[in-house]
């Protein structure tokens, strides 16, 4: 097995790992969380889609054919997840100066002020987009299988349509009790632990599925 397959499978598997701790921080305290929890998660966050950009990179590397081209589908699944790095990071930012501007946690960065207000679509809407024509593209690049398992390839298509079943959730207000608002604990919380969890699923198959030769055209 190659270094940079290597490399790429165990971002993909870390960052997935790490993203447990991240989600779990989110459901510690029922009311306002005090700044040091908001921090402490956002920090784990940024080292997060940090570990995730290594996998773009690498999934982007080995999804090439011997001429270098991705083909379509690849070099869309890249820019996607890529995409989906910045959005995430740039919600995170959001989130961490509500509680620098507030440091006494009387706020909760996710509902309360202005800044909630400009996540919804970044944590919310663009996240399932993005996350959908990731994996979505990944399923149709031509070398994709490869290296990661059609089961897992075929389980990504499924959980691409569950992303893009949450996108109208947009239309359905901003109570983070409902499981269905724009910043539910449904169509964000919950399904992006699974998409993160299902990354770690990719850095898994990309380490144990032995590598195919491409198929003929």
């Amino acid at each position: 097995m190659s270094t940079e397959r290597r490399i790429t499978g165990w971002a993909a598997l870390l960052g997935g790992l790490l993203s447990l701790v991240m989600v779990g921080l989110y459901f510690v305290y029922s009311g306002p969380p005090p700044s040091a929890n908001v921090l402490s998660r956002n920090l784990i966050t940024l080292a997060t889609f940090t570990v995730f950009l290594v996998f773009a990179v690498g999934l982007g590397r080995l999804l090439r054919d011997p001429n270098g081209d991705a083909g379509l589908g690849g070099d869309l699944a890249v820019t996607a997840l890529r995409a989906y790095i910045t959005v995430t990071l740039v919600a995170a930012s959001l989130e961490v100066g509500t509680s620098l501007q507030y440091p006494d946690g009387h706020l909760d960065p996710t509902v309360d002020g202005p800044l909630a207000a400009g996540m919804v679509l970044l944590h919310g809407p663009i996240a399932r987009v993005l996350v959908a024509v990731f994996l979505l593209a990944l399923a149709a690049a031509p070398t994709a299988q490869q290296y990661i398992s059609r089961r897992v390839l075929r389980g990504g298509v499924v959980l691409a349509l569950v992303n893009l079943a949450l996108v109208p959730s947009l239309f359905f207000g901003m109570d983070a009790a409902d499981f269905y608002a724009a910043n539910g604990w449904g169509a964000v919380a919950s399904i992006g632990a699974v998409n993160v969890i299902w990354f770690a699923a990719l850095g898994r198959s990309i380490l144990r599925t032995p590598r195919r030769p491409p198929a003929l055209v």
